[in-house]
């Protein structure tokens, strides 16, 4: 995690959305044959796109309301208990229509690119009940766009309210009705669910995940984020892609990650917006656990969809180096959304998904903390977005 590939003075070269090569800028223009479009990056850095591995981006409406009432003394425990968090979330999107879904996600999409965002995985689970979970997935897709590659998630995010007295009830649900239908239509790659204190057990993640998995669905699981459960463990056990969260992990947990090579996608946001203390990133990777960063982006626990600041954050309170950031914010969060061999470095043959940021060395970027640097966006070897003087 701490080697970049760095080149000086280097140069990329795009052939039908793809790299070709990528070098010294004297090699480079020797194979470029004649009168190649050229982007002047002279001054700045030019790297892969930011690869966001864990968000809930689809949602209607804030909870800035909670934020004001945490900021007053309340948990975000107590929050939920009152029908706020996951549950007032779930309320606004049962209300809303699909057309007001997918036009959401679209300028959601827009945005992420201003960021240099261009892969991002995004959950449903503020539906809860089937249909709605469904009507989430199928606006995730109806709003995917050829500038952003989107990876849909399947979360079990929390029980419906009026289920809340037969639990066993609705994990039925979820394993016989919503998942084959979720996986008959292609709707998601991955099953996640939200195994923590108040919400599912190790005994009710394990029952939904295996019936994914039969279903051909890949796994993650939010694990070790309010209290220690084993979640991370259970992760390890089932072979999961990743587990996410992770801020209580213990030396078994990272053990057992270590051997399983299960990624641990750390989210620094959350513990920014919410308080305590931020997940053990030095103890992971020393122990050889890949790790991933990213936003974690949703209404209640982490509103934002800045990477550049997910860097910031993982440097100066999780004690990462800016090269192990960059590769937890890029190859390695593509490893974790399936998508190691396309996206996530700049090598001949992947997909040309390149980001110019308008500092002189890599490290401002950390450094500069809350800033956006991103002049230009290249999706597939095509410009998305552009400003400043790229």
């Amino acid at each position: 995690m701490g080697e970049l590939g760095l080149v000086r003075h280097g140069a990329v070269l795009i052939r039908d959305g793809r790299v070709v090569a990528v070098g010294s800028g004297v090699d480079v223009r020797k194979i470029a044959g004649r009168r190649p479009v050229r982007i002047d990056a002279a001054g700045q850095v030019v790297m892969p796109g930011f690869v966001d591995s864990h968000t809930h981006a689809l949602f209607i409406g804030t909870r800035v309301d909670e934020y004001v009432a945490r900021i007053e003394g309340m948990t975000y425990e107590d929050i939920a208990r009152a029908g706020g968090g996951i549950q007032a979330s779930a309320e606004r999107m049962r209300a809303a229509r699909a057309s007001d879904l997918v036009a959401h996600m679209t300028r959601t999409l827009k945005r992420f690119l201003e960021y240099g965002t261009t892969t991002v995985e995004i959950k449903s689970g503020y539906g809860l009940e089937s249909a709605l979970e469904l009507k989430m997935l199928e606006a995730i897709h109806r709003a995917s766009s050829h500038q952003v590659d989107v990876v849909a998630t399947l979360l079990i995010h929390d029980v419906p309210a009026r289920l809340k007295s037969a639990r066993a009830r609705y994990v039925r649900q979820v394993v016989h009705r919503l998942i084959p239908s979720v996986a008959e239509k292609n709707l998601a790659e991955f099953c996640d669910v939200f195994c923590d204190r108040g919400y599912f057990t190790t005994r009710e993640a394990k029952a939904i995940l295996v019936a994914a998995s039969q279903r051909g669905l890949k796994l993650k699981i939010h694990a070790e984020q309010l209290a220690h459960t084993g979640a991370a463990r259970l992760a390890a056990a089932l072979g999961a892609v990743s587990a996410d969260h992770l801020d209580r992990l213990n030396a078994a947990d990272i053990r057992a990650m270590a051997r399983s090579g299960t990624i641990g996608i750390l989210l620094p946001g959350t513990v920014l917006h919410l308080g305590g203390a931020y997940p053990p990133a030095r103890r992971l990777i020393d122990a050889g656990v890949p790790v991933a960063l990213a936003t974690n982006f949703n209404p209640g626990s982490s509103p934002t969809l800045n990477m550049q600041l997910m860097l910031s954050l993982a440097c100066s309170h999780m004690r990462m180096t800016p090269p192990e950031a960059l590769v937890a914010a890029t190859v390695n969060g593509a490893y974790a959304v399936g998508r190691g061999g396309r996206v996530g470095t700049l090598e001949s043959g992947k997909q040309a998904d390149i980001v110019i940021m308008d500092v002189e060395d890599y490290r401002e970027i950390p450094y500069f903390f809350g800033l956006n640097h991103c002049t230009m966006v290249l999706k597939k070897g095509r410009v998305v977005f552009s400003r400043g003087r790229a």
